[in-house]
């Protein structure tokens, strides 16, 4: 099972019994509408960085609503030809007003962040597709491990912090925080390995529905702007040393 939450075995065969596609899914037609989301995403992300003074209530909004789309599309893949788009359009328009604030402080770092977030994404397609690694069932536990240690470990925090428990750990620039921002950055870039293999074997073992391919690519663009946020956020505290 892949460690994405959003990727599960079960929302494929739940879309596998409610239907059979003339056109089935694929793994090319996933690619294709996970760069349409994440163009919707650019689309977003623009609209709000070229207007800051409202970058407040779209955060707010944004996050809101992409949450709440997030959670339907988990649950109902059916209607993620709609609702994908949609969340694409709001968490790109959360990620343009967080970047806007970040480029503030540090001239040039999202531009840096996005670079490096394509360049891992494609060096880790290309490794999948060469199988330099392969995923092997025990690869897979230990990705899925790391992934929900970096859960259980970001909501503990989160906790703590509301208690007056300091977390410098995570968000300063001590040696510690960059040491654990690499880690998480390492444990991203790998989520792609399986979120590849899975959409692969779905593909090839399954006729699956076509919408599923939006409802992979959703998934696919959890990862990948994970993988953005934890590279800016790594960026910026090396640039405060």
């Amino acid at each position: 099972m892949a460690n994405n939450p959003m990727f599960n075995e079960a929302a494929f065969e739940r879309a596998q019994e409610s239907a059979r596609a003339v056109q089935p899914m694929t793994l090319q037609g996933t690619i294709n509408k996970t760069f349409c989301l994440l163009f919707l995403c650019v689309v977003g992300a623009m609209f709000t960085w070229t207007n800051p003074q409202i970058s407040g209530l779209a955060m707010g909004i944004s996050a809101i609503g992409a949450f709440a789309l997030a959670m339907v599309t988990s649950f109902k893949p059916s209607v993620s030809a709609f609702t994908a788009p949609i969340y694409a359009l709001l968490e790109g328009a959360l990620l343009g007003a967080i970047s806007a604030q970040y480029n503030a402080q540090f001239k040039g770092i999202v531009f840096n962040a996005v670079a490096i977030t394509f360049l891992v994404f494609f060096a880790m397609l290309f490794i999948y597709r060469t199988k330099i690694i392969k995923v092997s069932r025990g690869l897979m536990i230990g990705i899925f491990s790391a992934t929900l240690a970096i859960c259980v470990l970001y909501i503990g925090s989160f906790i703590l912090s509301l208690f007056g428990v300091s977390t410098a750990y995570l968000t300063s620039n001590s040696p510690l925080s960059i040491g654990i921002s690499v880690v998480v950055c390492i444990v991203a870039a790998l989520n792609f390995l399986l979120d590849f293999n899975f959409i692969d074997e779905m593909t090839s073992r399954f006729a699956e529905p076509k919408y599923m391919e939006w409802y992979a690519a959703f998934s696919l663009m959890v990862t990948l702007i994970w993988l953005y946020i934890e590279i800016l956020q790594l960026l910026a505290k090396s640039q405060k040393r």
